[in-house]
């Protein structure tokens, strides 16, 4: 309550920026790099509308962006070379789907993104163990970059640790990486009685948090302002705001471990974070969706309307 206050008051006291101007402050000051904004339409846009999008629909929903139709088809080029998208043409059209084998990931990325931070926490530590000679070296490389990037920190050679992994999610990387059978994986909680450093202090030792709390402060330092906006923004700068705070947000997200709020510093940024994209995603989503539909419809006029799952992002949207 009392950082809802503070809030309120510092959105008071900023001064008003049209949605326009907002736009173009941003996108001067930290323009996001293309291919990685294609990304994020696909996981924030493309996905809830059937998984699929001409290649026109894309270059027209960019464009507002700053995002050339050159910059477009190079980007999407290169992720059908990296496995996230599959392409088909129809004459002279290209059309372009979300690949199946992909689909985890960026459903992995999206329980992080619209999930609120603070998972429960029952004390318990997961480890995964990979003793010399287990895996070959190209085999370690990889499953350490896929645990990484769900949070785990590596402890020591073949020793990766995290207080609060999904489950699913290390099954389906430990499947994907074909890791399974491979390795160890088991949960310990600390042993008392005998002198050891509480386990909580691994958090300090392992994860440099540092980064991510500047990064989150300067989330909420760059979308903080939005609150002020009126809710007559056109749906083009709806759709703009929206897809902004999710690869801005989505960036950060990157780079958190999303360790249980009771390991983390307080106050955590995280959380603010979270409850100011929240904030904006509410009050952007309809009329962004409005120019999403509008744009994909343009080009496929049986483009089916947002999925189920869509309004349950954060928390839920009206």
């Amino acid at each position: 309550m009392y950082t809802e206050i503070l809030n309120h008051i510092e959105v008071l006291s900023m001064p008003q920026l049209s949605s326009a101007e907002w736009i173009d402050r941003f996108l001067t000051n930290d323009p996001p790099r293309h291919k990685s904004l294609v990304m994020t339409l696909c996981g924030d846009a493309i996905a809830p509308h059937g998984g699929a999008f001409w290649l026109g629909s894309m270059i027209e929903l960019l464009a507002p962006l700053g995002v050339s139709d050159r910059l477009v088809r190079t980007s999407v080029f290169r992720l059908v070379q990296e496995g996230w998208l599959v392409a088909s043409r129809e004459g002279r059209r290209s059309r372009y789907a979300l690949e199946p084998q992909a689909l985890p990931r960026f459903e992995r990325a999206n329980r992080r993104i619209y999930s609120a931070p603070g998972l429960h926490w029952d004390g318990r530590w997961s480890f995964v163990l990979a003793p010399s000679g287990s895996i070959d070296g190209d085999l370690r490389a990889l499953l350490r970059k896929e645990l990484e990037w769900e949070g785990f920190a590596m402890l020591a050679t073949g020793v990766m640790a995290h207080p609060a992994p999904s489950r699913d999610t290390l099954h389906e990387i430990l499947a994907r990486t074909r890791a399974d059978g491979k390795v160890f994986v088991c949960d310990a909680t600390e042993l008392p009685g005998v002198g050891s450093r509480p386990l909580p202090e691994l958090v300090g030792d392992a994860w440099d948090l540092s980064g991510v709390v500047a990064a989150y402060h300067q989330f909420i330092d760059s979308f903080t302002p939005l609150l002020a906006l009126n809710d007559d923004i056109s749906p083009q700068d709806a759709f703009a705001i929206r897809t902004l705070l999710i690869h801005a947000y989505r960036r950060v997200q990157l780079h958190d471990p999303m360790l249980p709020l009771e390991l983390l510093p307080a106050p955590w940024p995280g959380s603010d974070a979270y409850a100011l994209a929240q904030q904006v995603y509410r009050r952007t989503q309809a009329r962004a969706e409005e120019h999403i539909m509008a744009m994909l419809g343009k080009e496929d006029a049986a483009t089916p309307p947002a999925d189920d799952a869509f309004y349950e992002r954060f928390g839920g949207l009206a």
